[in-house]
């Protein structure tokens, strides 16, 4: 994959802001019959890989109105066993049945085999979302598995930031860094979640940080290379009081437009979603929230130039 491949779709992109909603299956009926004005509609990939059946039909339906985005929650791209090739086959078939706009999933592994397994038995799947250390042998295995997808799928993967509870020994440098690297490795694009940013930085404050968390998430976005952004995500999180939570299931705190609009500042006319997946409210309240999100986007002025 030629990396100048990501970064032209990161130019053609930055000249509009658009935004769209994660669509979940409460709101399916209803943004069918009522078509709402957003720009496009964000979908976990794992929900629609069967061959057929109701969830593939509706969201080819859908496709027939708007812009789809796949978000996927399963490959496991720092996974040091590999994709698994059933998976990428499914993600493959879905690609070419609705044609997306972008195809995302996060940097974290999922797959691996256990302690003691004899030779040969298939790994597993952890069903999470697990960080992975930032150095360079983590760096080599997620480089080698998304240059695969990306090969498989003919197009440029956005490899999204985790929330994370837990951290490694073991990293040589920091986050941003990591993922600048494995965009000039890949020519992969990032999706950068600015709650997970946020969720991050509040923990790392309970945890005896020093650092504001907003300043935190700001000084995070600027040193992420401008021109590598394909997406942001924006949602809501649950305080705990020990802990922060990032549940997708309440309205964008003011601190995360905050960090979006610095984003938006810093990384220009990123498409932007809405992320709502757990308590899911009326549709008009999400719709609500895009809308905040779009006259956001209306009034930030990008600093900065593609650099390529």
């Amino acid at each position: 994959m030629n990396p100048s491949f990501a970064h032209e779709a990161a130019i053609a992109k930055a000249a509009t802001t658009t935004v769209g909603i994660g669509w979940r299956h409460a709101h399916y009926g209803e943004v069918l019959e009522q078509r709402p004005a957003v720009d496009f509609l964000e979908v976990h990939s794992e929900n629609f890989f069967a061959d057929g059946g109701a969830a593939l039909a509706v969201l080819t339906q859908a496709r027939s109105h708007y812009p789809i985005s796949l978000h996927g929650v399963g490959l496991g791209l720092g996974s040091a066993c590999g994709i698994d090739p059933w998976h990428l086959d499914q993600l493959a078939k879905l690609v070419a049945r609705i044609n997306p706009v972008r195809v995302s999933d996060h940097a974290c592994f999922a797959r691996g085999l256990l302690s003691g397994a004899p030779v040969g038995h298939a790994p597993v799947h952890a069903a999470d979302l697990l960080p992975i250390p930032f150095n360079a042998a983590a760096l080599a295995v997620m480089s080698e598995n998304v240059e695969r997808v990306q090969n498989r799928l003919k197009t440029p993967l956005l490899v999204e930031n985790l929330s994370a509870y837990v951290s490694f020994e073991g990293s040589d440098r920091e986050e941003p860094q990591f993922l600048a690297d494995l965009a000039a490795h890949t020519g992969c694009q990032l999706l950068v979640d600015v709650n997970n940013l946020y969720v991050n930085a509040r923990n790392a404050r309970l945890a005896g940080s020093d650092v504001d968390p907003v300043l935190a998430c700001m000084q995070w976005l600027d040193h992420i290379p401008v021109g590598v952004v394909g997406e942001l995500h924006v949602a809501g999180h649950r305080d705990c009081g020990d802990v922060v939570i990032d549940d997708h299931g309440s309205v964008v705190c003011d601190a995360v437009w905050q960090i979006y609009r610095h984003a938006l500042q810093r990384f220009g006319g990123v498409p932007t979603l809405v992320e709502w997946d757990t308590d899911l409210p009326p549709l008009e309240m999400l719709l609500d929230q895009a809308a905040q999100a779009r006259a956001l986007s209306a009034v930030a002025s990008p600093r900065g130039e593609i650099q390529r």
